[in-house]
């Protein structure tokens, strides 16, 4: 019995009478006489072409815009893309790229190029609020162009962006691309506030460190301390969180002190490490692409030796006006290695009062790495070497302790 299925019994029902007309009235395209397809095509089919560009315009940009929000890395949507002429042209619309998920949008600092940024900049006009903060913050730290960079990182905050947010409170608190004069405190307190009512953990944190130290809001260190047991408690459950979907994942193999172990910790500023736990034990990545974009960025041009090497001329200008007027090896990048954020002039950041050796870029980022690091490295050598010039010994190892830990 023959089967009636596909290309083959539509052209037999289209010839048969009334589809014929049906069939006329659709847009097709044929395909060309000699070709492989039209060589292997039943009779009465080879005028039909390929079923698929009878789709719709409208439905190819709706699956488009699905694979983008469901992207795992850019190379999803470009694999799309390059498909056919068609889905490349439908692909740089703006519902498709609207829709760009973060790790659609996570370029590498080593994939970077013209053609990376031209996309996140397509985005980023489509008002994907992820590109805004992204392409944001590579410009600000990294092509030196900080006004556009401002600008973008701007319009994700009006969005209602939490880590554009933060990093403008950031930028705020610093001054940064400006001088010591340009700070506005109460400025960033406000975006760290609204950062934080939208869930962002280390903005929560920062403004618990504002409020106990009156920086830009009036001090109150009941709230302040408030504020951050809430952050570490949000870090808690996010590690628990984490270590729960590990044991679905294996299946309940993994033993329960095995599990013990991973919760076995305090938390962020009094010692918890529950962050990078969750991380590594979800295989997820523990920052922003847009910070993960600053380590690698920096990591291969260092700040002072041509940062901007390569990536265009407006670029290559801004960075060597800054090395100029910062002498050209005088910034620093935050000590948090996670962070990745450099400074914009000199003495931008705040230094480690005990050692002078660490800088950060924020009161969040000191916690963090007090409590992961810097605790156990930080040494008042100053202070030891002015008592043994003066012949009073060494002083006491757990008073020096004691006064060189920061509030928590």
């Amino acid at each position: 019995m023959r089967t009636r299925r596909g290309a083959c019994y539509s052209c037999h029902a289209a010839a048969a009478g009334d589809g014929l007309e049906a069939h006329r009235r659709k847009r097709r395209r044929t395909m060309p006489e000699g070709s492989p397809a039209a060589a292997g095509a039943p009779a009465g089919c080879a005028g039909l072409g390929d079923m698929f560009e009878e789709l719709p315009d409208d439905l190819v940009v709706s699956i488009l815009a699905d694979v983008a929000a469901s992207a795992g890395s850019p190379a999803d949507l470009a694999g799309a893309m390059l498909t056919c002429k068609r889905f490349r042209e439908l692909g740089q619309s703006k519902v498709v790229l609207s829709k760009a998920s973060p790790r659609c949008l996570a370029v590498s600092a080593k994939a970077w190029s013209d053609d990376a940024h031209r996309f996140l900049q397509r985005c980023a006009d489509a008002g994907n609020l992820e590109a805004c903060y992204l392409l944001g913050m590579i410009r600000f730290y990294c092509l030196g162009s900080r006004g556009s960079g401002a600008a973008l990182m701007a319009a994700a905050a009006v969005g209602g962006h939490r880590d554009a947010l933060y990093s403008l409170a950031v930028i705020q608190f610093n001054g940064s691309g400006g001088s010591k004069d340009d700070r506005d405190l109460r400025a960033g307190a406000a975006l760290c506030a609204r950062a934080a009512s939208l869930g962002h953990v280390d903005a929560l944190r920062e403004l618990g460190h504002c409020l106990q130290d009156g920086y830009g809001v009036r001090r109150s260190v009941l709230d302040g301390r408030r504020l951050l047991i809430q952050a570490n408690a949000r870090e808690l459950a996010a590690a628990v969180t984490a270590s729960a979907s590990l044991l679905i994942r294996a299946g309940g193999k993994a033993s329960s002190a095995t599990a013990r172990r991973r919760h076995a910790c305090l938390l962020s500023d009094f010692g918890c490490r529950a962050a990078v736990a969750a991380a590594s034990a979800t295989g997820e990545a523990a920052t922003h692409a847009a910070n993960r974009f600053l380590v690698d960025w920096f990591a291969a041009h260092p700040l002072g030796a041509g940062a901007a090497a390569g990536v265009g001329a407006a670029g290559a200008t801004a960075a060597s006006e800054v090395g100029e007027e910062d002498g050209s090896g005088g910034l620093r990048l935050c000590s948090q290695a996670l962070c990745g954020r450099p400074e914009t002039r000199r003495h931008e950041f705040r230094r480690c009062s005990v050692c002078g050796v660490v800088n950060y870029c924020s009161r969040a980022c000191q916690a963090l790495h007090w409590k992961m690091a810097h605790k156990a490295e930080c040494t008042p050598m100053d202070r030891w070497l002015d008592a043994a010039a003066v012949g009073g010994g060494y002083p006491n190892a757990a008073a020096v302790a004691m006064d060189a830990a920061p509030a928590p």
